[in-house]
């Protein structure tokens, strides 16, 4: 590892309590929703267009952060992404009423695409090209670290004291991260030359479009569960009041395994192996999922099982730096708005399914469905990669 290297650890570490913050806010709203359902009188599906505003955030915010920051350095852009983001959750966590959480959860996932891909391309580039997928890992691992700590500690806030707590509690965060990023972080990276519309050219991509496609559809069946996994639990077992932490700890656990896996094996298997190998097993752990209701302690499993798998995000991320050419931070954040894009399609047809009488196992099954679907657009982008390089060579 080079001097300058180490020199970056500090940084990475900054930016990890940014994605800390991150994951905090963002998985903690799901395991929150039985509470702040409650409090504003809505049904679980009604509740669930919270976590829809934050995900139609970050598709929406993702592409016009990417355009806003090209000249910037990263630096002040990252900074001033975590203290925004920072002051919509503290905002969600004050005002009243059903309004205006839908609007502060919106806002709050405006910047979340932008701050992640920006960081994880930060990390990766601090670190050989062969090892790039471990520098993006380090910085999603502050995510997925999160479900560890911070979710489990915003849950029993939500009991105890007020579903509120569980976006305070990240707002301050936030407030530290963009704190230690001005403090931390090199003066590097920006162009003032840049134009910021050539960011764009990510989206006329079709290689950059159809790996999107498959983080946009293929992961929403982990969400599709895990949405309603709280929910669940609640309404189909006599659980003790210790087991939704733990549900969640369990998923933050199988999360960080998961993740910090999937840099490895990317590394080994190259990225398309990595991609069919996560969506084969998440496929597995929704149906396992599915049969698990109704049985706390495998209620619990399952949401281990499915963070451990749920893995899709690094051999696309890693992929998407080898085919979006100078538009990387454009193609970065989309990945995160294709993630949240998932995060909103999920919930949203499992929720249906609930409404329309199925059952809670039928968020197990609708998201079994997604997942197939992300491998049949996987292999249809692995297909069109193929066919454009064979046309290049006959050209």
């Amino acid at each position: 590892m080079t001097t300058e290297t180490r020199s970056l650890r500090p940084a990475i570490l900054a930016l990890a309590l940014g994605a800390f913050a991150i994951g905090t806010s963002e998985f903690a709203a799901m395991g929150l929703l039985p509470y702040f359902a409650a409090d504003l009188g809505l049904t679980e599906p009604e509740a669930g267009h919270i976590i829809s505003a934050y995900a139609l955030g970050v598709v929406i915010g993702a592409p016009l952060t990417a355009i806003a920051g090209a000249k910037l350095p990263r630096r002040r852009y990252l900074a001033a992404l975590i203290g925004f983001y920072a002051v919509m959750n503290l905002l969600a966590a004050l005002l009243p009423g059903f309004s205006a959480l839908a609007i502060t959860r919106f806002l709050a996932g405006v910047p979340h695409g932008g701050f992640l891909g920006v960081a994880m391309l930060y990390a990766a580039d601090a670190l050989p090209r062969e090892q790039r997928a471990r520098g993006a890992a380090q910085v999603l691992l502050g995510l997925t670290v999160a479900n560890i700590v911070g979710v489990p500690l915003a849950g029993v806030l939500g009991q105890e004291i007020g579903w509120r707590w569980g976006f305070a509690l990240p707002g301050l965060l936030g407030l530290i991260s963009a704190w230690a990023i001005l403090k931390l972080a090199p003066r590097v990276g920006g162009n003032p030359n840049a134009r910021p519309l050539d960011e764009l050219a990510a989206l006329r991509n079709p290689r950059v479009l159809w790996l999107l496609a498959v983080g946009s559809i293929g992961s929403g069946g982990m969400f599709a569960v895990y949405s309603f996994l709280t929910a669940a639990i609640m309404a189909t077992t006599d659980a003790p009041a210790w087991a939704i932490p733990a549900a969640l700890t369990m998923f933050g656990i199988g999360g960080t395994i998961g993740t910090w896996g999937a840099g490895r094996l990317t590394e080994i298997w190259g990225t398309a192996r990595t991609a069919y190998a996560s969506l084969a097993a998440m496929a597995l752990t929704q149906f396992f999922a599915a049969q698990a209701v109704g049985s706390w302690p495998l209620m619990v499993l399952s949401s281990f099982l499915l963070a451990l798998a749920a893995c899709l995000f690094i051999p696309l991320q890693t992929r998407l730096m080898d085919v979006a050419g100078r538009a990387q931070n454009m193609a970065s954040a989309m990945n995160h708005a294709a993630f949240n894009a998932a995060n909103a399609l999920g919930p949203l047809l499992a929720g249906m399914a609930l409404a329309a009488g199925w059952g809670w196992q039928s968020s197990g099954y609708v998201g079994m469905a997604l997942t197939a679907l992300g491998a049949v657009i996987l292999t249809l982008a692995l297909w069109q990669e193929r066919a454009g390089e064979v046309r290049a060579r006959t050209a």
